[in-house]
């Protein structure tokens, strides 16, 4: 199937422009996800729409999901293997804070190929930059994918070159959180733990889907708050992602890990679901 040209939609039609009255740029009042596209089908599209659908609820965003899932069916289809990213906005307001009555939401979907990671990163695994940039605290947005991403801009923007392919960022207290662009999974005492996403943080699609895999073979993974001392104590340590799937961690600053059997295996499943 052949791969189209990277290519733009505003609400169904071809173009890219938007209103400078538009909320999204104004207050990043909106919400996005990204799409991985495999044989002409948008993966863990369930996922992406519930997840979507938890983000519209708390902003109280109105939005046609069953419109947005047609739409994201027939430009996966269109684009046979890539990326899809929806971003949905509260649309154009005047000045001011408050939701404007009725809002008519804005929507941008764009695709482009698949980015160049290296196939090292999955097979051999990734070094992880310790992050000084740390996650403020809301409960209210905590796990949802909205447009206010500036802490992870800044925590990115920390190291250039290829030593280090994410970077790990920390809460306020300096526990462990995610990754920049992942989430984050480690092997400790024979069972497999995920930083809790209640304060902050971003609820990842393939990490839903890593759980669910793990718990249909009765392997629970237990969400809590993570110490730093546990992380560097654990057996096993990957991050994932929607789009690359699973990378093994196998370096911290001077902590080092092996990839493991456990890890092998999350990075067969994401696998199998992507490709």
């Amino acid at each position: 199937m052949a791969t189209t040209p990277t290519r733009c939609l505003v609400n169904g039609r071809p173009g890219d422009t938007l209103s400078v009255r538009d909320r999204g740029l104004a207050y990043g009042d909106g919400l996005f996800e990204t799409i991985r596209v495999s044989r002409g089908c948008a993966t863990l599209l369930h996922l992406h729409l519930s997840r979507l659908a938890r983000g519209a609820a708390v902003l109280r965003l109105a939005l046609d999901l069953s419109q947005i899932q047609a739409e994201l069916e027939v430009a996966a289809a269109e684009l046979g293997s890539g990326l899809l990213k929806l971003v949905v906005t509260r649309g154009e307001a005047g000045r001011g804070y408050a939701m404007p009555e009725p809002a008519c939401p804005t929507r941008i979907l764009h695709s482009s190929p698949l980015p160049g990671y290296p196939v090292a990163n999955a097979q051999q695994g990734i070094s992880l930059y310790s992050c000084a940039t740390r996650l403020g605290n809301q409960p209210l947005l905590a796990g949802i994918k909205h447009l206010n991403r500036l802490e992870q801009v800044l925590a990115r923007s920390e190291w250039q070159g290829s030593e280090h392919a994410e970077g790990l960022v920390c809460d306020l207290q300096g526990d462990p959180v995610e990754c920049t662009m992942s989430n984050l999974f480690l092997r400790l005492d024979g069972q497999w733990l995920t930083p809790a996403l209640d304060q902050c943080g971003v609820r990842g699609v393939m990490r839903d889907y890593l759980m669910e895999q793990f718990a249909a073979t009765g392997e629970l993974v237990i969400e809590r708050r993570v110490s730093s001392n546990e992380l560097l104590a654990s057996d096993e340590v990957f991050c994932c992602n929607s789009v690359f799937g699973v990378w093994p961690v196998i370096r911290l600053g001077d902590r080092q890990w092996p990839v493991g059997p456990h890890t092998r295996h999350a990075v067969t499943l994401a696998e199998q679901v992507l490709i």
